[in-house]
């Protein structure tokens, strides 16, 4: 099955930046990517997505400040992440999947990274 493994998060102070990385490993081809965010206690949240093409979509509080983009050749994604406030402090978690039409609907992915905490301090 395809594996997805998330980095970079961590603790920031508000309007700071982090870029967040997930790595890819199995079949990759044809892939739609995506980012989801699961504050404590909270259900989870589509926050920016990407398909096979590279076409993006992002929730609306981000856009502007949040950045999806990927290396093909390195199986790679990121999520650049700027000017970040505190109700953003939450487990970014990757995922994937083969179809789906609602791309920031998080049950739309079959496959999910485990998960990488970014705290964002006032």
């Amino acid at each position: 099955q395809v594996r997805l493994r998330e980095s970079g998060g961590g603790s920031v102070q508000a309007g700071g930046s982090l870029r967040l990385t997930c790595t890819v490993s199995g079949a990759a081809d044809n892939l739609k990517l995506g980012w989801s965010r699961r504050p404590p206690g909270e259900n989870s949240e589509g926050v920016a997505a990407i398909d096979s093409y590279g076409t993006t979509k992002y929730e609306y509080s981000v856009k502007g400040r949040f950045t999806i983009s990927k290396d093909n050749a390195e199986n790679t994604l990121y999520l650049q992440k700027t000017s970040l406030k505190p109700e953003e402090s939450a487990m970014y978690y990757c995922a994937a999947s083969y179809s789906g039409s609602d791309a920031l609907n998080p049950s739309a992915y079959t496959y999910w990274g485990r998960g990488t905490q970014v705290t964002v301090s006032s």
